[in-house]
């Protein structure tokens, strides 16, 4: 065996320790069709029938806070499963829709209930932190029919790290108790908190006990009758319960109000159309009202909370149709910006917050992330959508309102972020328990060398120097709007020495890109990554090597037909099937189409634009998840799904809309109060596409770009206010 050899079987008989945090799974989350709702900080994921937990172990069940509420529930009529005829999520997500019948039931071999002489309809929705479900039957026969409906119901109170995998030496108390149409689960934490999951039956059960609900339905010919079901969860505090229509219809008037004011798209695609729809109604589904704004949530099963980097690419991808979100997201990170030293929790003073979490486990402190600041990338990010929310509503009131902490993330990255004073931001988790790699590629093998070795820090990201140079040269110009020309200088001076030292340090020519990284000794990691798009989004690199670079990632080791791998087929590490070596990311392709659009790449973000759409058009319900598989396009089928990817994820949700932006060169200007559609293209899977409500201040246009072969044209449907509407070429 060569030296060579030996090297990278020892690299990968590392790599086979599982690190801390990792997703453990005997199930697929694609396995079985699962169906996602959520409200706040609930969320519940059921199967096909609408039941949780009835295949066994799963990701399956009702949480809020982090932490399983209920683990199973299941309906039967007379002990056995209904029929299963249909099931969806609603187009707007407020509501999971399951479609049964009855199957046949015999007793001593002769048939009482005959399949389908019972239509059984489910109705599930979440409502401030409660689970509400009516279960309809209706009699389609000209005979009475009497039958058994059990509702069999378990709680956990498993901490959402524990439905990952984590194991845990102690845990709290559980309790029961029951009232006649009543049943509460207590859990009793180690955190002293008493998490309660209380279910609510109407009618009354004519039996109940700890774990089933029994009922006497009996219909006359073609009569109809509900059940209804409602399960509070709570934490500290008895949960409130509403009446299901009540709760119902102001569930639809709050998204209702959430989507009143953004923009909207239509095209001559219907499948285009579709996809659109479900990815704003996925990404409202994902947003929560906190006391500072809207803040998109992950996504669901694991990350269904505020995520730094996550939120504030999501708020930029949707800058042009909603910027309330983008201020909500620096709102909220703004209040959590780190103000002290804890190794714990990987927090300096000045740092952006990763994410958070309330569960029990977290209070504790046996995993990390309460508050965790374990991500070298979303502080340059915060600083970046602070200048791009500005240029686009000029709203310098609030952008003084958070000025404070924009200077104190530019100290970070100066001072905590580049503590060996090269001039490069770099990480280096302060304990064990944090993640190991800190940029948003953060599996614990996904930075490494050409020869497969795990690189040691701290390590330069090669993106994260683009995000400080983006950051540096947005800050400047909030410096200038703020009337700070000094400072302003100062800063597109340190942006233009980072960009010179990072094309000199970073730039591989023989590999047409960036390095991925540069290691503790300021070795390049000479590995072919998505990365290096990222540089052209943040608009680091030269125009030359920006051409270079979007060669290179649409050549065939990187581009699958779906889209750009995060690592290109050939290096060592690839894997198609892995999380961050060789998966396709939607939000990552749209960053790079950005790029590619920021640098004048039209047609090279239109082929990244018509491979995502075809993506999407294999998905359920027409939604891009977290990400797939980087197998090569085959012939007559779909791409092949990752196992444990969220569906839906916030910035994959984003990505259509991001990716529309970089085709048609969309830019809006406050202070131009323009609307500039620059060197616009459009894929051919698209004729016309109308963007509704496209607001710049107080102004508004509702604007209808057209394809004629390469070229494109503008029509100004309406106008409302002062609004200059552009199509430069």
């Amino acid at each position: 065996m060569t030296e060579h050899a030996r090297h990278v079987e020892s690299a990968y008989e590392a790599a086979i320790e599982l690190p801390e945090h990792y997703i453990e799974t005997a199930t697929s989350l694609v396995q079985s069709e699962l169906r996602v709702l959520k409200h706040g900080d609930a969320f519940a994921v059921f199967d096909e029938f609408g039941d949780i937990g009835v295949a066994g172990a799963s990701a399956q069940g009702l949480y809020f806070n982090d932490t399983r509420h209920l683990s199973s529930l299941q309906l039967l009529i007379e002990g056995m499963r209904p029929l299963l005829l249909g099931s969806v999520v609603q187009d707007d997500n407020v509501a999971l829709s399951v479609d049964l019948a009855n199957p046949d039931v015999s007793v001593e071999g002769a048939i009482v209930l005959p399949r389908d002489s019972v239509f059984i309809e489910r109705t599930a929705f979440l409502w401030r932190g409660a689970l509400y479900q009516r279960i309809g039957f209706r009699n389609f026969e000209g005979a009475r029919r009497q039958f058994r409906i059990d509702i069999r119901y378990g709680a956990d109170f498993r901490d959402l790290f524990e439905v990952r995998g984590a194991t845990r030496a102690r845990r709290g108390r559980l309790l029961r108790k029951r009232a006649p149409s009543e049943i509460s689960f207590v859990y009793e934490g180690l955190d002293q908190i008493a998490r309660e999951s209380v279910l609510r039956f109407q009618p009354q059960p004519a039996a109940l006990d700890g774990g089933q609900a029994s009922f006497a339905v009996d219909l006359g010919p073609f009569e109809r009758s509900s059940i209804f079901v409602s399960v509070g969860c709570g934490g500290g505090a008895p949960p409130e319960i509403s009446d299901f229509q009540r709760a119902l219809r102001d569930r639809r008037r709050a998204i209702r109000a959430k989507t009143a004011a953004i923009a909207t798209v239509e095209s001559s695609n219907d499948l285009f159309n579709e996809m659109c729809r479900r990815s704003t109604a996925d990404l409202y589904m994902l947003m929560s009202r906190t006391p500072h704004g809207l803040y998109p949530y992950a996504g669901i099963p694991w990350y269904s909370t505020p995520f730094g980097r996550d939120g504030i690419i999501t708020a930029m991808m949707m800058l042009w149709l909603d910027p309330a979100v983008a201020r909500g997201v620096l709102s909220y990170l703004a209040a959590t910006q780190a103000q002290g030293f804890d190794p714990e929790a990987d927090a300096e003073p000045g740092k952006i917050l990763h994410e958070t979490r309330a569960g029990e486990m977290a209070r504790l402190g046996e995993v990390p992330f309460r508050l965790y600041y374990g991500t070298v990338d979303a502080t340059p990010l915060f600083v970046m959508l602070a200048g791009m929310y500005f240029e686009r509503t000029g709203d310098l009131a609030f952008i003084r309102s958070i000025w404070p902490n924009v200077r104190a993330a530019l100290a970070w990255i100066d001072e905590f972020g580049d503590r060996d004073g090269d001039g490069f931001v770099e990480y280096r988790r302060e304990t064990e328990r944090g993640l190991a790699n800190q940029g948003w590629k953060d599996s614990h093998d996904s930075i490494f060398h050409a020869d497969g070795a795990l690189a040691e820090g701290p390590i330069a990201l090669c993106e994260v120097q683009a995000y400080v140079y983006g950051a540096k040269t947005r800050a400047a110009d909030l410096a200038s709007a703020l009337g700070d020309d000094a400072g302003a200088e100062r800063l597109r001076g340190e942006a233009r020495t980072l960009r010179e030292a990072f094309e000199a340090r970073f730039w591989q020519e023989d590999l047409g890109l960036y390095a991925l990284a540069l290691d503790g000794v300021k070795k390049p990691c000479r590995v072919r990554a998505s990365n290096a798009g990222h540089a052209l989004f943040a608009g680091i690199a030269t125009p030359e090597r920006a051409q270079t670079v979007a060669r290179t990632l649409l050549g065939r080791s990187f581009f699958s037909g779906w889209g750009i791998r995060t690592l290109a087929a050939g290096e060592t590490r690839y894997n198609p099937i892995s999380y961050h070596n060789g998966s396709v990311w939607p939000h990552d392709n749209a960053l790079i189409a950005l790029g590619f659009s920021r640098y004048g790449l039209g047609r090279e973000a239109a082929q990244v634009f018509s491979a995502m759409f075809e993506a999407g058009t294999y998905q359920d319900l027409r939604r891009l998840p977290e990400l797939f598989c980087g197998f090569s396009r085959k012939p007559h089928r779909g791409p092949t799904a990752y196992p444990v990817a969220c569906a839906p994820q916030a910035w994959a949700a984003a990505t259509p809309f991001a990716l529309l932006q970089a085709t048609l060169g969309l830019r809006l200007s406050c202070e131009e109060r323009s609307a500039r559609f620059v060197d616009p293209l459009m894929p051919e899977f698209l004729d016309w596409v109308t963007l509704t409500r496209v607001t710049v201040g107080d102004a508004q246009a509702k604007v209808c770009a057209h394809r004629r072969d390469d070229d494109v044209t503008l029509s100004l449907l309406e106008r409302k206010g002062e609004l200059k509407v552009m199509l430069l070429k």
